[in-house]
Order: structure tokens, then sequence, then C-alpha cells
């Protein structure tokens, strides 16, 4: 067991014996009937909920690189359905953020990297000979603003997700948390 989890573990103990948790009790149900996705980006674990006035229960957060849907029916549009039809949520913002590392992320580099740390090159190709396009699957974006509005448009295209639930794309200052509206 590292360090870290030793500490995250004795951290907790005495967070549970000590009741700190029951000021973050709550359902599942998201009582401003949002959810947002989001980048995962570190500077915005607290900054995005404060900016927007949410609190613990308000609202379902998924977080991912580049908070950015990559496939239609990938992991980001599940957990989407699972907040429009078993959680109630009626509206969805997607949210970017200026200076994001997935902007201009140069697959190739990933790669590189990934052999540097002893990825077997052979697993490269069964990947790649299981239909899965690493470049692309590895790439960013260009542009923050045209990221959060191809997200948007996904969303709202998406043949499983109702006409009654809103959908609207901000961009957000990762430093100030000043919201832009995109879409």
């Amino acid at each position: 067991m590292s360090e870290k989890l030793e500490q995250i573990l004795a951290f907790n103990r005495n967070f549970v014996e000590k009741g700190l948790y029951k000021k973050y009790l709550s359902s599942k149900y998201p009582h401003k009937k949002l959810a947002i996705l989001s980048c995962m980006d570190t500077r915005l674990t607290e900054l995005l909920p404060a900016a927007l006035n949410l609190k613990n229960g308000d609202v379902k957060i998924i977080k991912n690189a580049g908070g950015m849907i990559s496939h239609p029916y990938g992991s980001v549009m599940r957990s989407l359905m699972l907040a429009i039809y078993e959680l109630q949520v009626e509206e969805i913002l997607v949210i970017g953020h200026h200076d994001c590392g997935m902007q201009g992320l140069d697959s190739s580099r990933i790669i590189e990297k990934m052999l540097r740390r002893h990825i077997d090159p052979q697993t490269l190709t069964i990947v790649r000979a299981c239909g899965i396009d690493l470049e692309a699957w590895l790439s960013g974006f260009g542009d923050v603003e045209t990221s959060v509005r191809q997200s948007v448009e996904l969303i709202r295209n998406h043949p499983l997700v109702p006409q009654d639930v809103e959908v609207h794309g901000l961009i957000i200052h990762p430093e100030s948390g000043e919201l832009s509206f995109v879409i």
C-alpha cells in the first residue's frame, strides 16, 4: 500500500468517526435536475461548483479529459442517459474551459510516452487490430468553443435524448470562474 493511500485511509477513518460526512448527506437525485459535463482539470474541482453556486446534491457532474464526448454510445452518453431516465435530469450543461490540456493535444506524443513507459509495441498493434484508432482516441481538440459546440450538438441530436431536455454550452475561466455562454 502506498504512503498516499495510507494517509487517505487514515483521514477517512477520522472523517467517518467524527461524523464530518453529515453535512454532505443528500439523495441520489439532483435537486436542480441538472447534469454537467466538464473537464477533469484540477483547477475546476472546487471552482466549478462554487462559480455556479452549486452545493452537494444539486447536480450530477460528469468529468473527463476535455469535458468532451468522444463516442455517441460511450460512457459519457451512457451516464447522461441514466441521469435523464433514472435520476430526473431535465437540463444538461457542457462546460469547457480555457487553457485545457486537451487543446492541441498530440496523440503521437502520448504514444511515444507509452513506449517509454514500457508498453509493448505489440500491444499497440493488437489494440489497432481490434479496430481502435489510437491516434483519434488520444487526440484533443483545436478550439474549446468548437469542442463545446460539438458536444452540445451531439447530445441535442442524439436519438435517445428526449427533445424536452435542454442542452447548453459554456466556457469557464479556470482561474476566475467567469462563465461565457457559447450555445
